[in-house]
């Protein structure tokens, strides 16, 4: 069985979309935890309206938990985040000049 060679050039994508050559890394990197943040209060917000929906007699219980359980992954995740940096910090603060 003969095999035929691939035509064509193989492109990889970008390490930065376009348009963000400019951006430095500290400045990426400071947009991510916001981004981080947004989305656990958001996540915190669709779990009180979900609870409130379930109280109201509008919701389901299943839809409160789950969204609740959600809203308690992205927290955990959140503490997780922050605790290496803090644990980071400390050892650059440690290293010897």
């Amino acid at each position: 069985m003969a095999i035929s060679s691939i035509s064509g050039s193989i492109q990889t994508p970008p390490l930065l979309p376009r348009g963000d050559e400019s951006r430095s890394p500290a400045q990426g990197f400071a947009q991510s935890l916001s981004k981080l943040v947004e989305s656990v209060e958001e996540s915190n917000s669709r779990a009180n309206t979900a609870v409130a929906d379930m109280l109201a007699g509008r919701g389901d219980v299943h839809d409160a938990m789950i969204a609740l359980q959600k809203a308690d992954l992205s927290l955990q995740f959140t503490v997780q985040v922050r605790n290496k940096l803090v644990q980071a910090y400390q050892e650059i603060m440690r290293m010897p000049v």
